[in-house]
């Protein structure tokens, strides 16, 4: 805990930057990073340091999509959409 507030351990930013940005803060957009490598801002090679808009974005992770093929829904469907097993089991009392 830090200041009162839970620290997240995957806790990451995203630079939000407006058109008028430098290159270098606009070449970051959509990426994220961990809070504590995040650069500050304004950046040490921003050329518009006194007039710089940009800001971050905070997210609790930096994942940004599902992770797997099937968090899609609720069903789990073999890849080719068929069952794959033939039988129930190899345990002798699966075969009753």
């Amino acid at each position: 805990m830090v200041g009162g507030k839970l620290r997240l351990k995957y806790h990451c930013v995203e630079v939000i930057a407006p058109v008028s940005a430098c290159e270098a803060a606009r070449s970051l957009n959509g990426i994220r990073v961990l809070s504590a490598e995040a650069p500050l801002l304004p950046l040490k090679t921003c050329d518009r340091s006194v007039e710089c808009k940009c800001i971050y974005r905070h997210f609790d992770d930096r994942r940004q999509g599902p992770r797997r093929e099937n968090e899609h829904s609720t069903v789990t469907v073999a890849r080719k959409g068929m069952e794959r097993r033939k039988q129930r089991g190899r345990r002798e009392t699966d075969l009753d």
